[in-house]
């Protein structure tokens, strides 16, 4: 007598989430708006190459004429220069255009962030499956390595890393060094989620059946940790934007003339007195993605994560 899985709907379906997802997104004004303000910002990163060619200049070009030589190279004109010609205002001595270097920096940032999001999320998924799921040995070693890279001081070893390579992709390095330190914290949540899910009864009937392990894991248990996975992803996104400029604000980032909103924060302390505007204006993008970013994870973790208690 064979003996079959019970109907797919005792099983996790992975529309549910998404379900609640939207219906959050439609019932919070908050998320609404965060949603609104993370969609332009990815739109200005991804179209960053097509918005500074409207504005007529490229990040890395010079205009001489829009600084006061003879005022130490302050921009000409009120707010930092902002013209017709500059929509946001010039850099202070070199004179190149701030909305270019925003946008571009806007690109930078977030391919950093979103980049090394997406390596915390397949790394720490997998080890946290795998370690709820298999137990014993396999979940032994995964967790004390869990354990040992979360101990480590990490934003040391990630400045040392940054300040001794010499010829390599900056961008490439930071992703790999950030996303090296990510994954021990979703990795755990999945693992507890796994933990669990495993003698559910539609993955014990499942495992009778003679699904192997490679089914059970895509097929029953993914759908169920999906929902935390989700929400998890859209919270520590805000720590990866701001770990980036942070380290580009240290000097240990991305390199110049490649413009990133830390570095031009960093570069605009020496003319917070003098040209207010442009400390402001990488800031003020640097705050409003971190913000957005925050309170969408925030929300979508009261909907999707059934331990937040929150819903």
């Amino acid at each position: 007598m064979t003996t079959t899985a019970p109907p797919a709907a005792d099983a996790p379906s992975v529309s549910g989430p998404w379900r609640l997802a939207r219906a959050e997104l439609r019932r919070r004004l908050s998320v609404r708006i965060s949603l609104l303000v993370v969609a332009l910002f990815l739109l200005m990163a991804a179209g960053a190459p097509l918005l500074s060619s409207l504005a007529g200049w490229t990040p890395e070009e010079f205009d001489k004429s829009a600084v006061d030589p003879y005022l130490g190279g302050q921009p000409l004109g009120p707010l930092g220069g902002i013209s017709a010609d500059h929509w946001l205002g010039v850099e202070p001595v070199t004179g190149r255009d701030l909305f270019a270097r925003v946008v571009h920096g806007a690109q930078v940032s977030l391919l950093i962030a979103l980049t090394a999001t997406a390596i915390v999320v397949v790394a720490g998924t997998a080890a946290g499956i795998a370690a709820g799921y298999f137990g014993g040995r396999t979940d032994t070693v995964l967790s004390r390595l869990m354990d040992l890279t979360m101990s480590f001081p990490s934003l040391i070893f990630m400045i040392a890393t940054m300040s001794v390579a010499k010829d390599v992709n900056r961008i490439v390095l930071m992703t790999a060094v950030i996303g090296l330190f990510g994954w021990p914290g979703i990795a755990r949540v999945v693992r507890g989620q796994t933990l669990s899910l495993k003698h559910r009864e539609y993955v014990d009937a499942a495992r009778v059946s003679g699904s192997g392990p490679w089914r059970i894991l895509t097929r029953d248990i993914l759908p169920g940790v999906l929902g935390p996975v989700i929400a998890y992803t859209t919270l520590i996104i805000p720590g990866m934007i701001a770990t980036e400029a942070a380290l580009s604000y240290l000097g240990v980032g991305v390199r110049p003339p490649t413009p990133s909103w830390g570095q031009m924060i960093a570069e605009s302390v020496a003319f917070y007195d003098t040209d207010p505007m442009y400390f402001v204006i990488p800031s003020t993008c640097l705050f409003l993605t971190v913000l957005a970013f925050t309170l969408l994870g925030d929300a979508l973790r009261d909907v999707l994560d059934p331990r937040s208690g929150r819903a």
